[in-house]
């Protein structure tokens, strides 16, 4: 048997073992060793198996993962959703739709604190639904705003998703973190956009809430007075090259417990329960980098890769079309796997066909983000949408009926980004700069 078709049996016999429920990170590890030894010999797959998880795990860098988790641990344990889309709702409730508006425009300025679309899914559905039922909101529209509002925390950083990319592609994670930042700011366009569309045509979907003075909207800013001097302090910081990511982790850690504090809303419990938290995702993230790292060494010795380049290479299609393939199978992936499982098993198959191409891997890492996370809310089987029918007590055919506009408005902020690439690298090309 050839390398790369001991590569293709690799990717069935792991595909198996995850329809067996067994965990990602072990799964990945098991294929990876066996799949090496296979290929070279078992000495060499006993020597990754020693080598690879103290390389990656010591890794300096990697210390960025907890830093930020904790960041978003403290804030999202002290209250910050409540003051987010109380002065959001202040600035746009008056309008039709405007509490839907309030919910994409918190969800997204929760991006800044916490980098994963489950944590706001589970945070924003409690908080939502009280209101938007007092107002008579349309349920398909409150479940389809809190659903794909929640996407925007994979693009705003600081984003988990980008730290895992940029580690695993071995890309910066600073310029990825500030590549996000206007295709989100496109995306809540979109949104606003179909939220007025919606509402333009049928008022009754999303009536608007009573008007609020200048003077209150300004007032209700000192809610979200954290959340922006933490964004500005640690995205600043990276842009003007003051302190690198991992060292803005830190900082934006520490910040999070000063703001908490001054405040007076960190209590002893809530602390302990934002450690735990963070060791639990950070246990499970290394343990996943570990089996991932194994597996891509098999991938990379069974030529598969390299195999791939030149099949595309030979094919008589623009490189375009290829990337518009490759988006498709994201696509498909994320309606039935997370954005970590999704980028962990296709990283080390895919990346090196893009590098092979020649395409900016920062501009097809916001493409990949973005494209993964819209399809953990497509019907039929999109994850997010199973958390917020949980979070809201909906029916999941509610939220599906809900966020197929949003899906659609995705599709073209995607195609924008694909036609415009500089939406993506204008700022992080103006950082070489400075």
């Amino acid at each position: 048997m050839s390398e790369p078709m001991i590569g293709l049996l690799g990717i069935v016999v792991l595909m198996a073992l995850l329809s067996l429920r067994m965990p990602i990170a072990f799964a990945l590890a098991l294929v990876g060793f066996a799949g090496f030894a296979l290929i070279v010999d078992l000495g060499g797959a006993l020597t990754n198996l020693r080598l690879v998880p103290w390389r990656y795990i010591a890794d300096y860098n990697l210390a960025v993962l907890p830093l930020f988790i904790l960041m978003g641990s403290i804030t999202a344990n002290t209250g910050v959703t409540q003051d987010l889309y109380g002065s959001a709702y202040t600035w746009v409730g008056q309008f039709r739709g405007g509490l839907a508006m309030a919910t994409i425009m918190a969800t997204g300025a929760f991006g800044a604190v916490c980098g994963l679309s489950l944590a706001a899914v589970a945070t924003f559905g409690r908080i939502v639904k009280p209101e938007m039922e007092r107002y008579n909101y349309d349920p398909k529209l409150a479940a389809g705003s809190v659903a794909a509002g929640s996407t925007l925390t994979s693009l705003i950083p600081p984003s988990l998703p980008f730290i895992i990319y940029g580690i695993l592609a071995e890309q910066s994670i600073g310029r990825l973190f500030i590549a996000g930042i206007f295709p989100g700011i496109t995306e809540i366009i979109f949104y606003f956009v179909v939220i007025y569309i919606i509402c333009r045509r049928n008022p009754q979907m999303g009536p608007a809430g009573p008007k609020t003075s200048l003077k209150a909207k300004l007032a209700s800013l000192k809610k979200a007075w954290a959340t922006l001097a933490l964004f500005v302090l640690v995205m600043g910081g990276i842009y003007m090259g003051i302190f690198t990511p991992t060292e803005a982790g830190g900082i934006g850690a520490f910040g999070a417990i000063v703001i908490s504090l001054i405040q007076r809303r960190l209590t002893v419990q809530g602390f302990i329960n934002s450690i735990g938290e963070t060791a639990r995702i950070t246990a499970m993230a290394l343990l996943i980098f570990i089996g991932a790292m194994l597996f891509s060494r098999f991938i990379a010795v069974s030529q598969l890769p390299f195999m791939l380049s030149e099949m595309i290479s030979n094919l008589a299609i623009p490189d375009l079309a290829v990337i518009v393939v490759i988006l498709i199978i994201y696509l498909f992936l994320g309606c039935f796997f997370d954005i970590i499982t999704t980028l962990v098993l296709t990283l080390p198959i895919l990346f090196p066909v893009i590098e092979a191409m020649g395409f900016d891997p920062i501009w097809y890492g916001v493409l990949m983000v973005r494209i993964i996370e819209i399809g953990v809310i497509s019907p039929p089987f999109g994850l997010d949408c199973f958390v917020v029918a949980g979070a809201m007590n909906v029916r999941v055919g509610t939220v599906f009926r809900g966020v197929i506009p949003f899906v659609i408005a995705d599709l073209f902020n995607v195609a924008l980004l694909l036609a415009i690439p500089q939406i993506s690298l204008f700022l992080p090309n103006m950082m070489l700069r400075l």
